[in-house]
């Protein structure tokens, strides 16, 4: 077995107690061996079944004992019988012991590798722990499993264990799954082993760990403190996206007596000045242009390198800040995680006491990285200190990106406080939409969390998955149904549902939803978020078609639909500056009229400038119309101030000077216009 490749042994319990669950081990193996078909085609796979009737295995006929334990297939490479083999288990008649089974794993993983063998060799183990152990001849269970411990580690072998606690019979004691928990739990003590407990068969499918991922440096360089002060730092990828399997074109061209064709396609292109040209241009003849508004400005490779820009592999310390100011939704990119150097201890230490220190104070680190010389990609992120509760293992930093100010992005979210009262949910609709949201919650405290991260499959991988292997043996075969175990993410969970379906009509009685009749739909701009603050009556997305709306006049028949098709025009960037001029006038004039329409008016001039981002505009006209309203004793439209109008704030326009508190005050000084 080569270094990078895998010697495993399934360790399957198929006891009376297993029965039931059975069919998802069968399927959440399979899966194992279809991936590693596709990821790792040379690894190698046994299996070995506990709780048989009849005893097959070679420990077994040395020296005698280990019953009931049947080696269903010896180790060799992967390959589609062994993806069947595991579909088709059978149904045992006694009492599984799992530590006989794991002496039989790992005894044929010895004798197939050596002890010397570099390759990488594991145990995984699926039981529900719920069958007693016998004693060993000599010493305690403790001691048993401390010595199979020691063996593993000195062999290199890692283990997995899965227990299935789902649909445990009646007649299973506490006492015997207490006792083997924690004969499994001494295995991670004294061992590399790791036990989890699932509860379902979407959980059994993603604690079945399928696809092995190296662990490779993303940096090995100096953490720099200070210029007197460094720490040698490993950087490795935490977290990553799991993508598809890459996928070739294929070829049926060749034919078929050529044993030796790779069936690959392979694409050249070809440059020419138009499509009727037979002259093809040579590499050297073309450059790079750019597009600069209707120009395209040609680049040379020589004037590109010139402007990269030029850095220096490593990790700086630029300062200290509290955790508090480096908010969840900052972080960018993937997760890394920086250890300390292994080969010596003072690096160890000193990413220890630093991250301790860090971790008491509540502070953490910012830093300036380039992982690579040369890289022109310079990353502004925070370390976050982790430290570990586990004698074994070293404290480390959390590496997150950080955002430049280019890459914020901002939400407003206006206040209610100024709203009506009339718009603001009475004491009975708050209560049930907050029943509402708890109803949402997938980790309730009495239970276990419905979908945890780590133990939850990505369920369009796993379709893949399952129609390519389909796909491998008939090339017609059809998409099959959904995975019942995979409805759960996919689909609304019906126990859930059902569960709550008195919270869920209760808060649609509570709300009246209504269509808006003036809503206008469009396909071309849909890509902006209606402004808060206005009348819900009135709230509609300003929308266009750039093929109709060649308005060149706010007139006086249809004065909102012409402001809306004049500030929406992209032809020229003169447009909404008349729209809106227009649009003033037109709305004094109607105040003036005593006209019903000057308050749509107003609310549609508030939203244009919203979208335009031209907040002071509208903030100062709309002070001028109420002293206009009060000196003149307009009173039919000065009760619509501070109850279906207000300026346009800072959260709903950043070049706004009015805060949130102030959108409902016009007695604030006018906002000064800019002059051109």
């Amino acid at each position: 077995m080569a270094r990078n490749r895998e010697g495993l042994v399934l360790l399957l319990d198929v006891g009376p107690a297993m029965h039931s669950i059975l069919p998802d081990v069968e399927k959440a193996c399979s899966m194992l061996l279809q991936k590693k078909l596709i990821y790792n085609k040379y690894d190698e796979v046994g299996v070995v079944v506990f709780g048989t009737e009849e005893t097959g295995n070679e420990l077994a006929r040395e020296i005698g004992g280990y019953e009931h334990v049947t080696v269903l297939r010896n180790i060799r490479v992967v390959d589609e019988v062994a993806a069947e083999h595991v579909k088709q288990l059978p149904r045992g008649t006694v009492a599984g012991d799992f530590l006989d089974a794991v002496i039989v794993g790992m005894d044929m993983l010895i004798k197939s590798y050596g002890a010397m063998h570099k390759g990488k060799k594991r145990l995984c183990l699926i039981t529900n722990a719920a069958c007693p152990t016998k004693d060993p001849f000599e010493g305690t269970k403790d001691d048993q499993v401390s010595t199979i411990a020691m063996k593993m580690a000195a062999e290199g072998i890692k283990m997995e264990s899965i227990i299935m606690r789902a649909n445990l019979s009646d007649g299973v004691q506490e006492k015997i799954v207490e006792e083997n928990d924690h004969l499994l739990n001494l295995f991670s003590s004294n061992a590399i082993a790791k036990t989890v407990s699932v509860e379902s068969p979407l959980s059994l499918i993603g604690a079945l760990k399928n696809r092995r991922v190296a662990p490779v440096t993303v940096f090995r360089g100096d953490l720099e403190i200070n210029s007197t002060m460094k720490i040698k730092v490993w950087v490795y990828k935490k977290v990553a996206e799991e993508r598809l399997p890459t996928l070739k074109m294929y070829s049926d061209k060749a034919p078929s007596t050529d044993k030796f064709a790779k069936h690959e396609v392979k694409i050249d292109y070809d440059y020419k000045v138009s499509a009727e040209s037979t002259q093809v241009i040579a590499p050297e003849e073309r450059i790079k242009g750019f597009r600069y508004g209707p120009q395209v400005i040609p680049i040379s490779p020589d004037d590109i390198e010139a402007l990269k820009f030029k850095t220096e592999k490593g990790m700086k310390l630029l300062g200290f800040t509290e955790a508090s100011n480096i908010l969840r939704h900052y972080y960018m990119k993937d997760v890394n995680i920086v250890v300390p150097d292994p080969s010596k201890e003072k690096y160890v230490l000193a990413v220890s006491a630093l991250a301790r220190e860090m971790k008491q104070t509540n502070k953490v680190a910012i830093v300036r990285c380039v992982w690579r010389n040369g890289l022109g990609n310079v990353v502004v992120g925070v370390l976050t200190p982790n430290v570990s509760e586990r004698d074994d293992t070293h404290d480390s930093f959390y590496f997150n990106v950080l955002p430049f100010a280019e890459d914020v992005r901002e939400f407003p979210f206006p206040s209610f406080n100024k709203l009506p009262s009339s718009w603001k949910p009475d004491d009975q609709q708050q209560a049930v939409a907050d029943n509402f949201v708890k109803m949402l919650d997938i980790a309730p405290s009495a239970t276990e969390e419905v979908l945890k991260p780590d133990l939850t499959p990505n369920p369009v991988l796993q379709r893949f998955y399952e129609y390519l292997e389909l796909k491998s043996k008939s090339t017609d075969v059809a998409l099959p149904q959904m995975d019942e175990a995979f409805k759960r993410v996919m689909e609304q969970d019906p126990e859930l549902y059902s569960n709550n379906k008195s919270i869920m009509d209760a808060f649609r009685g509570s709300f009246e939803v209504k269509e808006n009749p003036k809503l206008k739909k469009s396909s071309k701009r849909l890509l902006r978020d209606k402004p808060s603050g206005s009348d819900d009556e009135d709230n509609r997305m300003i929308a266009y078609n750039a093929n109709k709306n060649k308005i060149n006049i706010v007139g006086d028949a249809n004065p909102i639909q012409d402001f809306e098709a004049m500030i929406s025009r992209r032809d020229n960037h003169d447009w909404a500056e008349k729209a809106i001029t227009q649009m003033k006038n037109q709305i004094v004039k109607l105040v003036e009229d005593k006209s019903e329409t000057a308050l749509e008016c107003v609310l549609a001039l508030r939203k244009g400038c919203v979208l335009e981002q031209e907040p002071k505009q509208f903030n100062e006209f709309l002070n001028n119309l109420f002293k206009l309203c009060q000196e003149r004793k307009l009173s039919h439209f000065l009760k619509h101030f501070t109850s279906k109008i207000m300026l346009i704030p800072k959260s709903e326009a950043a070049d706004s000077d009015v805060v949130d508190e102030d959108a409902g005050d016009f007695t604030v000084k006018q906002e000064p216009m800019l002059e051109s």
